[in-house]
C-alpha cells in the first residue's frame, strides 16, 4: 500500500486530489499537507495532516521519514497572475520549493508527482493543437519555473533514476474549491456568478479561446498515470491533458441554456489577457492517450449541467 504525501493540499487540486487518494489508498496512508492550517471541518480533515512550507527542506524530511512516504504529489505553487505580481515569490515557491522536494525524494527513494501548465507555452510555440514536443518559450514567471521544473525532474529521473511524472494541465474547471489567482479562474467563477446573480463580469475578451479540462477528469489523469507502466512512458515531465477548448463567450451561451436570463459583460485585465494571448489556442493530447491511455469522461454539455448542479446545491447549503 502506497504511503502519500500531498503539498498544497488546500488549494484547488488538492481539495479534490486528497479524497481521491485517501479512497484509493485508505485515510490514514495519505498525509495533506499546506503552508496553512488545516480548516476545522474541511475536505481532507478524516486523515493527517501536515503543516509543510516546501521552501523549508527540514520540515519536508521531517514528515516523509515520520509517515514513512513513498509517493509525493507536489501541488504548491504560485499561480500565473499572482506570480506576475510577484515574480520573487513565486521563484522562491515554484522552483525552490521544487528542488527542495526532489532532493528530499532522492534521498528517501519517493516517488514525485508535479503538474506542469499550458503557461509552460509562450507566444513562438504552435498555438493550435500545441505538441507534446516543440518550442517552449513562456514570456511570464509562472512559465519559465513551470518549463524549469519540467526540465529539473527530467533531470532527475535521469541522473538518479527517480520516478518523476507529470502533466501539463489547461485551464481547470472545479465545484469543489475556489481558483486561486489563475488567468482561467473566469471559467469558475462565471458559475458562481450565474447561479447567485444571473450576470457575470469577465477579465478576458469574450473570443479569449483557452483549452479546459474538468476537475474530475484532472484528477483521474493523475491517478492513471502514476499507477502506469513506467515501460510505457517515453515522456514523463509533462503531458499534454485537455478536454474541451473554450471562450468566455461560447461558455456563457452554454450557461444560458441552463440559466436564462443570465448575461455577461467584459472588464479586461490588461495582465491577464496579455497572459492568456500568450497561450496555446488547444493543446494535442496523443502522447498522453497512446503511453498511459488517457481518455476524459467529461465534454462540455456534461461538464456545464454537472457544475450548475453541484454548484446551486452548494450555494443553497450555504444560504441556509
Amino acid at each position: 500500500m502506497r504511503k502519500v504525501l500531498v503539498t498544497g493540499s488546500l488549494g484547488q487540486i488538492g481539495s479534490e486530489l486528497v479524497p481521491a487518494l485517501r479512497k484509493r489508498y485508505g485515510d490514514a496512508n495519505v498525509v495533506a499537507s499546506d503552508v496553512r492550517m488545516m480548516p476545522a471541518g474541511s475536505i481532507g480533515a478524516e486523515g493527517p495532516f501536515e503543516y509543510i512550507d516546501c521552501t523549508d527542506m527540514r520540515q519536508i524530511q521531517e514528515a516523509i521519514r515520520k509517515h514513512r512516504i513513498d509517493t509525493i504529489y507536489h501541488l504548491a505553487a504560485i499561480l500565473s497572475a499572482v506570480a506576475e505580481e510577484k515574480p520573487h515569490i513565486a521563484w522562491s515557491v515554484n522552483m525552490g520549493g521544487l528542488y527542495r522536494i526532489l532532493e528530499v525524494a532522492r534521498q528517501n527513494g519517493c516517488a514525485v508527482f508535479m503538474p506542469s501548465s499550458i503557461g509552460a507555452f509562450g507566444p513562438t510555440t504552435p498555438r493550435d493543437r500545441t505538441p507534446q514536443d516543440t518550442i517552449q518559450r513562456p514570456t511570464t514567471m509562472y512559465g519559465v519555473t513551470k518549463v524549469a521544473g519540467e526540465l529539473l525532474c527530467d533531470y532527475y529521473h535521469l541522473r538518479f533514476g527517480l520516478d518523476t511524472r507529470g502533466v501539463r494541465f489547461p485551464g481547470l474547471i472545479s465545484n469543489v474549491a475556489l481558483p486561486g489567482g489563475g488567468t482561467t479562474d473566469y471559467a469558475v467563477e462565471i458559475f458562481y456568478e450565474a447561479i447567485r446573480h444571473r450576470h457575470y463580469t469577465c477579465f478576458l475578451k469574450p473570443e479569449t479561446e483557452q483549452d479546459m479540462l474538468y476537475m474530475p477528469d484532472a484528477i483521474q489523469a493523475i491517478l492513471n498515470l502514476m499507477e502506469a507502466d513506467p515501460a510505457r512512458l517515453k515522456h514523463r515531465n509533462s503531458f499534454n491533458v485537455t478536454n474541451m477548448t473554450l471562450t468566455p463567450a461560447i461558455l456563457a451561451e452554454e450557461i444560458r441554456r441552463h440559466i436564462p436570463g443570465f448575461t455577461i459583460d467584459y472588464e479586461i485585465d490588461p495582465v491577464r489577457q496579455a497572459i492568456a494571448d500568450s497561450w496555446p489556442n488547444s493543446l494535442d493530447d496523443s502522447a498522453a492517450r497512446q503511453e498511459w491511455d488517457w481518455s476524459p469522461e467529461f465534454d462540455f454539455e456534461t461538464m456545464t449541467r454537472d457544475m450548475i448542479e453541484k454548484l446551486s446545491r452548494k450555494i443553497k447549503r450555504a444560504e441556509e
